[in-house]
């Protein structure tokens, strides 16, 4: 009865509330060890692979991140590589066009000034021309005006008219002569 009751005592308070009966703790070892061999064969390396999985994503991505980085600085760098070229190629063409202005400026002022030395020296021919041309009809009216003048004066009618125009000549040479000797010249 010793027993009973110190087993009575034991289990009433101390140490038997918190100890579990011996036979709880083997078929708690028992489901613990099937839970753990469970686990550890089916359900740890699904969970192993699947952080692997996770982890491969995340370098891969890691790594688009890093290759579009790249990417774009490259881009960048093409980018402005290519608008230094388009702007050295617009000064390159500003520079031609400024040139072939300059050059039909030239070539059009060249055509003037040729033009104009056209038109002077055929305006130059010209009046020349028209002076010669006064001066054999100022020639000729004067002649025939002295011729009158002589005929009135003399009372008679000159008839010989190449001898009158041969004196009419002589006459004016000799005014021109003498005008010529004055300093001033007949605008005849």
């Amino acid at each position: 009865m010793h027993q009973i009751f110190v087993a009575a005592q034991a289990e009433a308070g101390g140490l038997a509330v918190v100890v579990p009966p011996l036979y709880e703790i083997f078929w708690s070892a028992v489901v613990l060890l099937v839970v753990l061999l469970v686990v550890g064969k089916f359900a740890l390396p699904r969970l192993y692979g699947t952080m692997d999985e996770r982890q491969a994503k995340i370098a891969e991505g890691l790594g688009a991140a890093e290759k579009a980085k790249e990417d774009q600085a490259a881009a960048a760098r093409e980018r402005d590589a290519v608008i230094r070229q388009a702007n050295a190629d617009a000064h390159e063409i500003r520079e031609k066009a400024t040139a072939e202005a300059q050059g039909i400026v030239a070539a059009a002022r060249s055509e003037a000034q040729a033009e104009a030395a056209r038109i002077m020296d055929n305006a130059q021919r010209q009046i020349l021309a028209e002076k010669q041309a006064a001066e054999i009809t100022l020639r000729s009216d004067v002649g025939l005006l002295a011729t009158e003048l002589a005929a009135k004066i003399v009372g008679e009618q000159l008839t010989d008219t190449e001898l009158t125009s041969r004196v009419v000549d002589r006459f004016l040479d000799q005014l021109e002569a003498d005008n010529a000797k004055v300093g001033e010249v007949p605008s005849l």
